[in-house]
């Protein structure tokens, strides 16, 4: 795997990034992901006291990101995205085990991760940080 060139910081987002995250989710988002993109959206995001966007930030520039959430029951974590020049370089484990220490920090003994069942590199990654594939449980949704 080759290395980095300058060393990633991994931290929650600024206020004033929202737009290089919708830019970076507009070119490397999940083709499984449905929910709209928007500032609005965020702000409502940032705003909740124990959910986090977690950032990677590479030489000033935003190159992958994770929300967790935390409804005090269990941790969910999607919105996985690294650019896509970015990716093999270890960003996606770092901002998962970050994700984890944010979770384990408010209580969590259990976090589930979104992932899109074609996206064979995507769930590759999360096997390798230690989740399974829960096949007995499906997922229901529906758009407000």
């Amino acid at each position: 795997m080759p290395g980095l060139p300058a060393p990633v910081l991994i931290r929650p987002v600024e206020p004033d990034e929202l737009d290089s995250v919708l830019a970076l989710w507009a070119r490397a988002r999940s083709a499984a992901a449905r929910t709209r993109d928007s500032r609005g959206r965020l702000g409502h995001l940032l705003a909740s006291p124990n959910s986090v966007l977690l950032v990677a930030v590479l030489e000033r520039e935003l190159v992958g990101t994770l929300i967790v959430g935390w409804d005090g029951w269990r941790g969910s974590m999607y919105r996985l995205a690294v650019a896509p020049e970015h990716r093999r370089r270890g960003i996606a484990r770092r901002l998962v085990d970050a994700g984890h220490a944010h979770l384990v920090g408010l209580g969590a003994t259990r976090v589930g991760a979104l992932v899109g069942l074609e996206e064979d590199a995507a769930g590759a990654l999360w096997r390798a940080t230690g989740y399974e594939l829960d096949e007995g449980v499906g997922r229901y949704v529906k758009d407000l």
